[in-house]
C-alpha cells in the first residue's frame, strides 16, 4: 500500500516556476510507477505525467511537454514535478498517485490517490 501526500503548490504569476513533491509512505514505493493528474474546476482529472519504478522512463501530457519534469527519489519515497513556464490554464488541483495496472493516461490505472495541492497561475 502506498499513500501520496502532495506539497508545494501556491499562487504564482505567469512565467513561474514550481516544483511539487508527493511523499508517498509505504514499503512498496520503490517499486510502483506514479503519476500526477490534474483538476480544473468544471473539468474532468486530466493526465499530466508519469513514470515508472525504477524512473529509467517518462510520459507526458502533450500540452506540458517541455514545461514540466516528473522524477522521483526512491530513497525519500518522494516523486517530483517541477513547473517551469507556468501558464494560466494550468491552474488546477494537481493529484499523485500510485500506477497499479494499464495505461498510464488513464485514471483507472491507478489504486492510491493524494488529497491534492491547489496549483494557481495569474496573468
Amino acid at each position: 500500500q502506498v499513500q501520496p501526500v502532495e506539497s508545494g503548490g501556491g499562487l504564482v504569476q505567469a512565467g513561474d516556476s514550481l516544483r511539487l513533491s508527493c511523499a508517498a509512505s509505504g514499503r512498496t514505493f520503490s517499486s510502483k510507477s506514479m503519476g500526477w493528474f490534474r483538476q480544473a474546476p468544471g473539468k474532468e482529472r486530466e493526465f499530466v505525467a508519469a513514470i515508472t519504478w525504477i524512473g529509467s522512463i517518462t510520459y507526458y501530457a502533450d500540452s506540458v511537454k517541455g514545461r514540466l519534469t516528473i522524477s522521483r527519489d526512491n530513497a525519500k519515497s518522494t516523486v517530483y514535478l517541477q513547473m517551469n513556464n507556468l501558464k494560466p490554464e494550468d491552474t488546477a488541483v494537481y493529484y499523485c498517485a500510485a500506477h497499479y495496472s494499464g495505461s498510464f493516461d488513464d485514471t483507472d490505472s491507478y489504486d492510491y490517490w493524494g488529497q491534492g495541492t491547489q496549483v494557481t497561475v495569474s496573468s
